[in-house]
């Protein structure tokens, strides 16, 4: 345990005090807490170095520096620690995200020597909720996907992809560790989508999920099959498998220009809690 302030590179001794870091606000560090829950915080399980600040000696803020930089439980002295020690290392990742407030300020310390930036999302609404939808029909074509429909499933995610980031998944190295990522969310069972004559019309994944909470991504309905309400009845069959056999909260946050999709959600019965940001490379 240090004894003042300071900030380093937490090493695998440290799981307990990180985890419960994390484990103090689930839904907000899904994301990283599901990597951490499954890889501890060794560099190269995790894929990255996980940063920790110290107040009077004790772990109260985190940074997980990997493909992304995500700020966890950040206090403003935390921020800045954090930044000081991006702009030692420079910059490794593809994206900035977390919670709005204190990414808004690791943003505006990094931007003078990493930016410009591709693009900022301000503000993307983060929506909950803890039971399944009321008033939506869940959509009862929408099933787990199989491991043999790999084929399948790839193209559709790849065009959400392009969609969402603004750039193909392929473009860097052939889309190995894309395709990877997918065949691993539908080994786990955690990939769903509606699939007819070979062609996927709606799908989504469970992308992040802890014992505390799970977060819903990658929600994409075939162009030629939007403006049907199949994003609000595959969500609501999402929804479903989340609460029955993941966890007892389910989120995902969203572009606040998508108001469709807003609207959708809140429909199925999610509500907005917070805001998360990203800053796009």
């Amino acid at each position: 345990m240090l004894t003042q302030s300071s900030t380093r590179v937490l090493e695998p001794a440290d799981l307990g005090a990180a985890l419960a870091v994390l484990e103090s606000a689930p839904v907000e560090n899904a994301f990283v807490a599901a990597r951490v829950q499954l890889a501890g915080l060794d560099p190269w399980r995790l894929g990255g170095e996980m940063w920790g600040w110290y107040s009077d000696g004790h772990l109260t803020s985190l940074c997980y520096s990997g493909a992304n930089l995500v700020p966890i439980c950040a206090t403003p002295e935390a921020v800045r620690a954090f930044a000081d020690r991006a702009r030692r290392t420079g910059r490794r990742c593809s994206s900035i995200v977390g919670p709005a407030g204190p990414t808004a300020q690791l943003w505006r310390l990094l931007e003078p020597g990493w930016g410009p930036a591709r693009d900022v999302r301000a503000h993307q609404p983060l929506m909950v909720t803890e039971q399944a939808s009321t008033t939506v029909r869940a959509d009862p074509l929408v099933r787990r996907v199989r491991k043999d429909e790999m084929d399948v499933i790839m193209p559709a995610c790849v065009a959400m992809f392009t969609e969402e980031v603004g750039v193909s998944p392929l473009a860097a190295d052939g889309g190995l560790l894309y395709q990877a990522r997918v065949a691993e969310l539908v080994g786990s069972g955690r990939s769903f989508a509606r699939i007819e004559d070979g062609k996927v019309l709606f799908k989504a994944e469970i992308g992040a999920a802890t014992r505390q909470a799970c977060q819903i991504q990658g929600v994409w309905v075939a162009p030629e099959h939007r403006g049907k309400g199949l994003s609000e009845t595959g969500m609501a069959a999402v929804l479903k498998y989340a609460l029955a056999d993941v966890a007892p909260v389910v989120s995902l946050y969203v572009n606040d220009y998508n108001k469709p999709a807003r609207a959708a959600y809140r429909r199925v019965g999610f509500e907005e809690v917070g805001a998360f940001m990203s800053v796009l490379f």
